[in-house]
């Protein structure tokens, strides 16, 4: 029963107009978006990169479904709580056409593109034979994340923002990478700059 958004957001401004400062600080309270890998010919394919207050535009965390928190996302639409990603992950762990091989977390490869992956010979990462990928359509591409730099997280991760805290500073995200097999689950610090899918309220 959920409408997830195709691609990444690459907005650079608020429902309201606001916009969204784009540089590469790492404050864990102003909000900031940049380019995938630094360089700004990637948000064509790859959206921007924004820190959780650039996602969150000042709502409190929200664990509900659904989140009812829109933050950056435009009207109609709202950022996912990490109980909303749990009910995709769990969805397509339940369909037999999206798992690959005997574990029903094995569900990566349904969830990621077709390109742009770095590859791995690992069976059923995401990163093997990627052209098998995306059963399910999400079409999760490796944006990466920036921190302090880019790191080595470009065409290797996709990294997705709940809007779900955990403790003060922190806040849980989603993460494929390009050898393993899952949608893993995780919380990282506010500063961490991470893509952002919408859900349609």
């Amino acid at each position: 029963n959920q409408c997830w958004m195709k691609e990444n957001l690459r907005t650079t401004h608020y429902a309201n107009g606001a916009s969204i400062p784009l540089d590469n600080s790492t404050s864990t309270t102003t909000a900031s978006c940049y380019y995938p890998n630094n360089d700004s010919s990637n948000v064509f394919i790859y959206g921007y990169l924004y820190n959780w207050p650039a996602v969150m535009h000042g709502a409190n965390s929200s664990s509900s479904i659904p989140s009812c928190v829109q933050g950056i996302c435009p009207n109609g639409w709202h950022v996912p709580s990490d109980a909303e990603w749990t009910q995709l992950t769990d969805y397509v762990s339940s369909q037999s056409e999206y798992v690959c091989g005997e574990y029903t977390s094995s569900i990566a490869k349904a969830l990621a593109s077709h390109a742009k992956w770095n590859i791995v010979s690992i069976t059923c990462a995401v990163g093997n034979v990627p052209t098998d990928n995306n059963a399910t359509e999400f079409s999760a591409l490796p944006a990466g994340s920036y921190f302090s730099s880019a790191g080595a997280t470009f065409n290797n991760n996709a990294f997705f923002w709940s809007a779900t805290g955990s403790g003060s500073s922190y806040a849980y995200y989603r993460k494929l990478s390009f050898n393993v097999n899952s949608m893993e689950r995780y919380s990282v610090d506010h500063r961490y700059k991470y893509s952002v899918r919408c859900l349609k309220d």
